[in-house]
């Protein structure tokens, strides 16, 4: 079929709530995609942060091709092996407490359990959140979400639920935590917002006030977990330890699924019926997952991310002395601010068949697979200068 087909089709039968590229790629390998003429684009995007592997690792493709052959779907009304098996892996790769794991299909549905999970453990109903975060959009999970721009159009969602402070803002934090809340969830590093590094004050004040106040603190690790950041877990970076992680995306490797983990104290507050997921935690899903996670230690792909990250988070700066660009981030997870000009850079490298995005309206996101080479980091290095040179 040809692209234009494809299009019109599109045009034709889906909901236009996406803005898309006047691309389709039918094949994947690596950190490469290949549109239908057999054109090879550099993936600096990884399905936003998803493809952690990249696209078709050869010891994922033959985890599927074993487990389709197996079993790929049996209900939650039975225990599930490959559930269990990968509650196990995430519970030696997560810091203690946190040992108990609940699966469900997606960033949002976590979040959604989390929250739902704090306020049956503490018995409150207010949660702090802070401005500029995504944490998805269900209605919960929108309401967390401290950007106008998602809101338009459906508020007044759970304005009665939610409290919001500036990220960042120390004595808003203390202040706006209480007696009446019963959580705080955070973003270790804002993904939609615009690749947003907090203070480390910032991120131990919240979880020392959620421990002085008797409230929950939930990390969204959604886009930030599984190395992406140069540790397993962004929140590692700060020398805290949540009540209730949230993860998804890279989890399952290009496969959907989420999942919160908490400690087996907090866990107990969800008892048969409190949450469920038809499709959360299929064998099929949870067989990948685990491999993904194997994968990640078995090679280092945490360290790996945080070495190259650093030597290219200082490369760009150097490239982008000349302008007034701000190149930030931690690991793999790498922001330019440019401004305007963000969404013109980003069409420069379309032509380059380079893909990148633009997250906040004003700064270029990479997230790349961790198994990213050199010499295609130097493909975008180059990219980056010709641009620069080209606005001189």
């Amino acid at each position: 079929m040809k692209f234009e087909e494809i299009k019109k089709l599109s045009i034709s039968y889906l909901f236009a709530n996406y803005s898309r590229e006047e691309v389709c790629f039918e094949k994947g390998r690596g950190e490469f995609l290949y549109d239908l003429d057999g054109n090879e684009y550099l993936d600096l995007v990884a399905g936003i942060a998803v493809n952690i592997l990249g696209h078709c690792h050869p010891a994922i493709t033959k985890t599927v091709k074993e487990q389709v052959d197996k079993l790929v779907h049996v209900s939650n009304l039975y225990y599930i092996k490959e559930q269990a098996q990968l509650a196990q892996a995430l519970a030696t790769i997560m810091p203690e407490p946190l040992s108990r794991s609940l699966f469900v299909n997606s960033g949002a549905e976590a979040n959604e359990a989390a929250l739902k999970l704090a306020v049956k453990k503490t018995k409150r109903r207010r949660v702090v959140a802070v401005n500029n975060s995504f944490h998805g959009r269900t209605i919960g999970a929108l309401s967390a979400t401290g950007q106008q721009k998602y809101h338009d159009g459906f508020e007044p969602l759970l304005s009665n639920v939610f409290d919001f402070i500036n990220y960042g803002d120390i004595e808003a934090l203390k202040e706006m935590v209480t007696s009446e809340t019963a959580a705080v969830i955070l973003e270790p590093i804002q993904g939609e917002g615009g690749i947003v590094v907090p203070s480390a004050e910032f991120m131990r004040t919240a979880r020392d006030v959620c421990t002085d106040r008797g409230a929950l603190l939930i990390i969204d690790e959604v886009q930030t977990g599984l190395g992406r950041t140069g540790k397993m877990f962004a929140f590692e970076h700060f020398d805290i330890v949540p009540d209730i992680v949230t993860l998804a995306k890279g989890l399952g490797g290009g496969f959907p699924i989420g999942a919160i983990v908490s400690s087996d104290d907090v866990a107990s507050a969800f008892q048969p019926g409190s949450h469920g997921s038809t499709f959360g935690g299929n064998p099929f899903v949870c067989r990948v997952a685990t491999k993904v996670i194997e994968i990640i230690k078995s090679e280092g792909l945490d360290s790996r991310a945080r070495e190259i990250g650093e030597a290219w988070i200082s490369r760009m700066k150097s490239l982008c002395n000349s302008k007034p660009f701000d190149v930030r981030g931690k690991g793999l997870m790498i922001g330019i601010e440019m401004g305007e000009e963000a969404k013109q850079f980003q069409k420069f490298c379309f032509k380059d068949r380079i893909l990148v995005n633009v997250c906040a309206g004003k700064v270029i996101r990479i997230v790349p697979a961790l198994i990213i080479s050199e010499s295609s980091i130097s493909r975008f290095d180059q990219t980056l200068l010709s641009y620069i040179n080209s606005r001189s």
